[in-house]
């Protein structure tokens, strides 16, 4: 019997979509072709590869009304917010304005004796493994580059948003990329990790869990396969005393809440100078009580459910746990928390490190907040951390804020915004948050090898 993949849409537990994973046998034919079209689409100049990619793009935008509703029935976010299109073509269209120079040769040397110049040559096919959150944004972040390198690409999306990689496979595909030159798959993890295990891909950029991670990790052991990987967060946000309150307010709030809490950057503790604290707490619970929970294909909802019931029972037994230890939860249950996908948003005080809140990630909308006196007891608390992706600090003082940075264990500094993702910059992270890095310059620096060339020239 094929097994299959289906997608639990959180709206009503109704099974939205179903699809056929494919054998192994079904699987290396898939990368045997990816393989034999590489070297063709790779010998492509970089500017109509780029050209082809951004023409993917644009197909993807002329579904984006039909692709948001698609996304609320898979995943939950309101159709209010309009999709990810934005940002899915900003992050495309910056690492295609980028390529030339990315993936340009660095001439060290040409005279009389040597050429000598170090060239930039793509892995051969990619294997990416997309995260249902953001599954537009987060695959675009290395497909579009991938491509634009010259890689092939094999896309393995997550099975809570799995008609998202149809979705890409039909827009690039109808914008002149080869079939075979991007696939979109459906396979089990025996079979993803069988495939890696078999040296089938130059690099596997991968984004999900920690678990997830060590999988990939376990499977690529011995095989030299390079890999990216963005895990896990546990982003913390710290309010100094000359912040803009309103500002730190309104925004860290969101950044913990928007999308119910499921955001790879989403802010999860919150540190808050004492003078501060007690008129950010007063705004932070006016704000969340004002938050409409229900359906997300009701234009009115601005929360929706989480991704699986699965997902919420975790965030509420964090916010038990909590509870129980001394935790005090601010927002009463809201008349439509079902007790399952529906899940009350929640502002936690008296919390401390003890509690897994304030320690695991919660992908939910939770956020802990705790009174600090000062930068140094803020900086080891945003630092007493196993993950490391991005960090929030609020002050008018720039200098104060890279010098807080330069002791904070992350990724990426904000300072006075959070939960954004600046294409021109590297997305990377820390600890348990994983290795590697995605878009920028940087980002060409890993979907490609150096390859060095020392030219002798005849006499």
């Amino acid at each position: 019997m094929t097994k299959a993949l289906k997608c639990i849409s959180p709206i009503d537990g109704s099974v939205f979509a179903e699809r056929p994973v494919l054998t192994g046998a079904e699987a290396t034919v898939v990368v045997s072709r990816a393989r034999e079209v590489q070297a063709a689409w790779a010998a492509r100049p970089v500017a109509e590869r780029a050209k082809l990619v951004m023409a993917g793009v644009a197909a993807i935008g002329a579904m984006n009304e039909e692709i948001v509703t698609e996304l609320a029935w898979q995943m939950g976010r309101p159709i209010r917010y309009g999709g990810e299109f934005g940002g899915f073509e900003e992050r495309a269209a910056y690492m295609a304005k980028i390529a030339e120079e990315g993936l340009a040769d660095l001439e060290i040397g040409d005279d009389a004796q040597f050429k000598r110049v170090i060239k930039r040559v793509p892995h051969g096919v990619v294997l990416v493994v997309a995260p249902w959150n953001y599954p537009y944004m987060t695959a675009i972040n290395t497909i579009a580059p991938a491509l634009i390198a010259g890689n092939s690409v094999v896309l393995k999306h997550a099975t809570q948003t799995m008609l998202v990689g149809e979705r890409m496979a039909k827009a690039f595909h109808s914008a002149g990329i080869p079939a075979d030159v991007f696939q979109s798959v459906f396979l089990d993890h025996d079979t993803t990790s069988e495939l890696i295990a078999a040296k089938s891909f130059g690099f596997v950029n991968f984004t999900g869990s920690v678990g997830g991670g060590k999988a990939m990790e376990r499977a690529a052991a011995g095989t030299f396969t390079g890999i990216g990987l963005e895990l896990g967060g546990k982003d913390p946000g710290y309010v100094m005393e000359d912040a803009d309150l309103d500002a730190a307010v309104d925004t860290l709030i969101d950044g913990a809440m928007f999308n119910s809490g499921q955001c790879c950057c989403g802010i999860e503790r919150i540190y808050v100078v004492e003078s501060l604290y007690d008129a950010f707490v007063e705004k932070a619970v006016a704000i969340v009580n004002g938050y409409r929970l229900g359906n997300p294909l009701d234009p009115e909802t601005t929360l929706g459910p989480m991704a699986h019931e699965r997902f919420a029972q975790e965030v509420r037994a964090q916010i038990s746990e909590a509870v129980a230890a001394g935790a005090k939860a601010h927002i009463e249950t809201f008349a439509e928390d079902d007790g399952g996908a529906y899940l009350t948003p929640q502002i936690l005080t008296g919390v401390t490190h003890a509690m897994r809140v304030m320690r695991e990630e919660s992908f939910g909308p939770v956020v802990g907040i705790k009174k600090v006196k000062d930068d140094a007891e803020a900086i080891a608390l945003m630092n007493d951390s196993d993950f490391g992706l991005t960090a929030s600090l609020w002050t008018k003082d720039l200098q104060r804020a890279e010098r807080i940075g330069d002791a904070i264990e992350t990724g990426t500094v904000f300072m006075n915004r959070c939960d954004y993702l600046d294409p021109s910059l590297c997305w990377t992270g820390c600890k348990d948050t994983g290795r590697g890095g995605g878009l920028s310059i940087i980002g060409y620096h890993n979907l490609t090898r150096p390859k060095s060339y020392h030219l002798k020239k005849a006499n």
